[in-house]
């Protein structure tokens, strides 16, 4: 890879992975699933007046918005809001061993031998996480984490089986029907939404701007971009460095700590990650074209 993109490919994993730090600043004024609304609004709102999904497809977006958007992100930050977001970090890694699954039993991809290593490697160093006496009244919240992993997987196979859409066709489409499902799911589980948006403040505005422009827009743009000119495996090995930037972000701004349970089992996750991606290749395009869960 030329030097450039290298570059590009780490500002991407640091961007992703400092998603979840951001978030969290984000949730201490919004509400979890009000802040993905507002991030989604964004998004389409900036991309929808330049790449417009086919109509053809809206059922079909409608639904993959609704799994891998909607309930994910209501899962996934619901859960981040009662852990460390380095915790959290760690623990979404699951998303790479459920889709490799679930590619499995849906789409017949085989897993090697090395995968299926990575794939026992990567849960048990989630078990550890777990376990870890520090979570103990939080299990709830770590769950829902490990939910929005697999609920993220499965809208992966979703959007495997609409074919070569194109990525910010996607993103677009996501966008457009993730937004209005995010409010009324905002308005069913949580209060306030109103006073939330009127009284926020420049800086929980920033959080919204950076998970809609930043995160979203602009670092699945760099994203496409490398998968365009360069094989997936040469690509996808950079994005080992998210839960990295997620635990030092929550460490440094947040003033997060982890114990060695944690550091153990958070390490064990990566690796079996990278067991699972380094050597994948026309596999790992079903499930991991469309970047991170965040």
């Amino acid at each position: 890879m030329k030097p450039i993109d290298v570059m590009l490919a780490i500002l991407v994993a640091m961007i992703w992975g400092m998603g979840f730090i951001v978030a969290k600043a984000g949730m201490a004024h919004f509400s979890p699933i009000l802040l993905m609304a507002l991030r989604f609004t964004l998004t389409a709102l900036c991309l929808i007046w330049f790449i417009r999904p086919p109509p053809g497809l809206f059922k079909q977006l409608f639904w993959i918005s609704l799994i891998s958007a909607a309930l994910q992100y209501s899962l996934t930050f619901n859960g981040v809001r009662g852990i460390d977001a380095s915790t959290a970090a760690l623990l979404v890694q699951l998303e790479v061993p459920f889709g490799l699954i679930l590619a499995w039993l849906v789409l017949g991809d085989r897993i090697r031998p090395q995968q299926a290593l990575g794939i026992l490697v990567a849960f048990g160093g989630a078990m550890l996480i777990i376990g870890e006496p520090k979570l103990e009244g939080s299990l709830v919240y770590a769950f829902m984490v490990i939910g929005g992993a697999f609920t993220w997987a499965v809208g992966q196979i979703m959007i495997k089986k609409l074919g070569n859409l194109g990525g910010f066709k996607l993103i677009s489409g996501v966008a457009l029907f993730a937004a209005p499902q995010l409010f009324i799911a905002s308005f069913v589980f949580e209060q306030n939404q109103f006073d939330q948006i009127q009284s926020a403040s420049i800086g929980a505005w920033g959080a919204v701007v950076y998970l809609g422009l930043i995160m979203t827009a602009l670092a699945y743009g760099i994203w496409y971009r490398l998968l365009g000119h360069y094989n997936v495996n040469q690509v996808m090995p950079f994005l080992l460095l998210l839960p990295v930037t997620s635990v030092l972000g929550g460490i440094f701004f947040l003033g997060e700590s982890l114990t060695i349970k944690i550091v153990l089992g958070g390490s064990l996750a990566i690796v079996g990650v990278a067991m699972i991606t380094i050597q994948r290749s026309s596999q790992f395009k079903r499930v991991a074209k469309n970047g991170s869960s965040i």
